[in-house]
Order: C-alpha cells, then sequence, then structure tokens
C-alpha cells in the first residue's frame, strides 16, 4: 500500500527553517576554512536579537596559574609547539584525531584553570592566520567550559590589518583570505536559498574594491578578500577581533602589546579598551580610522620604550606601574627578543617576543608562567631534544642578511608591489 500522502501541517515550510539554515551554512564555513567545528549555540527556533556586545574585559584577579606567551604571526605549527609547550593543549601523542599539527587535533584545553594571555599579533608575515583564528577562539571556549581561560590582546598588526595595512602579509596570507572569501560567499548563498532570516545576511564584499594599482594582479582577490573580512565591521574583525582587550590587568601584571605611558593611564585602560572595540565592530564605519592611542610611536600597540635593549627608562616604567593599583609588571611583546623572554628594571619589564613565527626569526618556543598569585616568575622553554628543530644556521642568516642589503629579499608587500614602484621604501621593521 502507498503511503499516504503528508498533510500540509506535517511539512517543514521554509520559513520555519532559518536558523537551521543559517546555523548550517556557519558551520559549513567554519569546517571549510579551518578544520575546526564549533560548538551549536543552542535552540535552532528562531533567534532572538544578538544582545548589545559588551566592552572587552580589562582587570581580573590572579589566577592560580598564568601563562602568557608572545607573538605568532601566521605560524600554526611553532603556535601549536608554544601552547603544548604551556600545557594548554594535549601532546602530540594524546592528541584525538588528526596531524600534530591540524586545529582540529588541538582544540581541546588541557590545563585546568589556567588563564593564558596571548600578547597579540597573530596576523601577517605567515600563511595560516585564519587558521590560527579560529583554533584560538576555539580553545578559548573549550577553556571556558574547563574553568580556565585564553585571551589574546590586540596587537599592532591587527591594527595595520583592520586600517588596510597589508605591507607584511605574505602571499600565502592572501591565498588562505581568498580561499575564506569563496566558502564565505558559499555559506552567504546557502542562507539565501531560505528566507526568513531577520536580519539579512549582509555582503562584506559590497564596496570593497576589485582592483589595486600598483599591486599585481594575481593578488588582487586576495587583497579584497582580505580587505572585506578584516576593516572595521568586517566579519573576521567583528567575530574574531573586536572583543580582544588591547590593555589587560591580571593580578599585579600588566599584558600590552607594545607599551604603556602615563597619558595612556590617564585616559583610562577601561576607555582604551572599549573604544578599540568599537571601532573594530564599525562604529565610526568601514573605513573610520584607528583610534589615536594605537596609532604612531608611542601608541600602545607600537611603544618599544620598555622592550627594545637593556638601557630602558626603568624609573618611568616604575611611575607608570605606580598609577595602575597592585601593579609589579609590565609583560610586553612586539619586539623580538632574541635571546629569548627575559626581564629588565628589576623584572618589571618582562619581554616575551621571542620571534616564533617562521616569518619573523623562527625562535624557539618559550613562555612565561606566573604562578602564586604573582609571586613565582619562571620560563618554559623548549626541552633540548626538540630545540635542535628550531636552532638557527647563522651561515644561511649571514647570507641571507647580505641579499637583503643588496634589496635582492622582498618582505612583505615588496613580493606584491610591481618592479617599478621602489620597492626599497617598504618599511620591513613592524
Amino acid at each position: 500500500m502507498a503511503a499516504p500522502a503528508p498533510t500540509s501541517s506535517s511539512v517543514p515550510a521554509c520559513g520555519d527553517l532559518p536558523a537551521v539554515v543559517s546555523a548550517f551554512a556557519d558551520a559549513f564555513v567554519d569546517f571549510a576554512v579551518s578544520g575546526i567545528f564549533f560548538p551549536a549555540s543552542g535552540s535552532t527556533s528562531t533567534p532572538s536579537p544578538p544582545p548589545a556586545p559588551s566592552p572587552p574585559t580589562t582587570f581580573i584577579p590572579s589566577p592560580s596559574r598564568l601563562v602568557a606567551i608572545g607573538d605568532l604571526h601566521g605560524d600554526l605549527p611553532k603556535s601549536l609547539s608554544a601552547l603544548r609547550l604551556a600545557g594548554l593543549v594535549p601532546p602530540p601523542s594524546s592528541a584525538a584525531g588528526g596531524g600534530a599539527d591540524e586545529p582540529s587535533a588541538s582544540t581541546s584545553w588541557a590545563a585546568g584553570p589556567t588563564l593564558a594571555v596571548q600578547l597579540g599579533d597573530i596576523l601577517d608575515r605567515g600563511g595560516d592566520e585564519l587558521r590560527l583564528l579560529y583554533l584560538l577562539r576555539r580553545l578559548s571556549l573549550s577553556a571556558e567550559a574547563r574553568g580556565g581561560a585564553l585571551l589574546p590582546i590586540i596587537g599592532n598588526h591587527e591594527v595595520m590589518n583592520i586600517s588596510g595595512d597589508f605591507r607584511f602579509a605574505t602571499p600565502q596570507g592572501f591565498q588562505e583570505f581568498s580561499a575564506w572569501a569563496g566558502w564565505y560567499r558559499a555559506g552567504l548563498a546557502i542562507k539565501r536559498r531560505c528566507g526568513g532570516l531577520e536580519p539579512q545576511p549582509r555582503n562584506p564584499f559590497l564596496g570593497v574594491p576589485r582592483a589595486f594599482p600598483g599591486v599585481k594582479p594575481e593578488f588582487w582577490d586576495g587583497m579584497r578578500s582580505r580587505l572585506a573580512a578584516l576593516r572595521p565591521d568586517g566579519p573576521i574583525a567583528r567575530r574574531f577581533l573586536a572583543d580582544l582587550p588591547t590593555v589587560l590587568v591580571v593580578g599585579d601584571s600588566v599584558f600590552v602589546h607594545g607599551g604603556l605611558l602615563e597619558a595612556n593611564v590617564e585616559y583610562g585602560l577601561e576607555r582604551i579598551n572599549s573604544e578599540v572595540s568599537e571601532w573594530i565592530r564599525g562604529a565610526g564605519g568601514n573605513n573610520a580610522r584607528a583610534p589615536e592611542y594605537v596609532r604612531g610611536r608611542d601608541a600602545v600597540v607600537w611603544l618599544r620604550r620598555f622592550s627594545d635593549g637593556y638601557n630602558c627608562d626603568c624609573q618611568r616604567l616604575e611611575g607608570v606601574l605606580g598609577m595602575i593599583p597592585g601593579a609589579k609588571r609590565m609583560v610586553m611583546g612586539h619586539t623580538i627578543q632574541t635571546e629569548g623572554i627575559n626581564a629588565v628594571c628589576g623584572a618589571q619589564a618582562v619581554r616575551v617576543d621571542v620571534g616564533l613565527s617562521k616569518g619573523c626569526g623562527n625562535g624557539l618556543p618559550e613562555v612565561l608562567e606566573i604562578n602564586g598569585g604573582g609571586a613565582e616568575v619562571r620560563v618554559i622553554t623548549t626541552p633540548p631534544a626538540e630545540a635542535w628543530q628550531y636552532q638557527k644556521q647563522e651561515a644561511e642568516k649571514a647570507a641571507k642578511a647580505v641579499k637583503e642589503k643588496k634589496g635582492e629579499v622582498k618582505d612583505g608587500l615588496a613580493l606584491l608591489v610591481r618592479e617599478s614602484h621602489g620597492l626599497k621604501e617598504v618599511e620591513a621593521k613592524a
């Protein structure tokens, strides 16, 4: 006997499915781009309007264990090495599924109540920028579920990219964003197959230039995709960067990518965090200029006064810390420490950027650990049995330095610009 024809009440109308379709499209894009699935947000019924975004956290009480990791710069394998070194993710032998350097193998938080701070500069100089953003966000959700926390902060390279300054993006980085754009458009198409989504999905590519004079045409799509993703209110900027703090105070430790001066503290650390977050969310429009205190030589993400060399202005640093109740040390990234993590000014200035990424030093992975509410501070470094992988070949470095001096080695945007455009004018230190 033939099955009875379904009644109209038993056939789901497309209008009943917008939330399901939207969730499927988002999960599809996430996995296609990163190889990672994110936890379901809950009910698939028609969602209520999202709550108003809250400003990033600025002050956090001291945890039982605090870890700091420096700049990552688009290098997924080396970043995973640092995360494992800190004990934040399982070692390769016990990571579930996938290869040791696959994000899906390291999305489970293994450090209990540990609070980890990543000092910014996730972007540029490497080809795994998006996969790193996805990994850090997924790992932060796992940490939260297990009583811990992973908190990246904003670095100068995040500010540069949100501002459309791609001087230090690599061809591989542009390719990654170009691939993201293809999957993102596919997700938009899936959502538009079923009406009823409120608000309607926005096309982030509208109004973004298709051509970039002076840049080789083969990179135009990557530049357009990167600009659409990372400009203020772009989908990647809004999702992964807008809720990150620019300055974070955890117990007696102040974390900032570049450094703080008196004027920054007087202006207000919470105010800085809130206004940078609003800029990234697009409060001033897609082309809004970055706030002043994240632009310029003495900006909080650019300052090198306490991280460059050993003759720092320790008296001034002591004065700045004295303006923040209970602060004993400033932990900074931004400036590569070729000798590894170190401290000056009586350990009031701690510098943790080891040049980890292969794109800017291929430094030995190290992490900073603070225990006992700030009483115990130590450096965890790569064991000697593994360190040989990262040792730099001095002869190769010397040969590269000679080529750089002759203009034979091109970095960042210099790789993308036509030969006739004076590549020597492209600054290579940031």
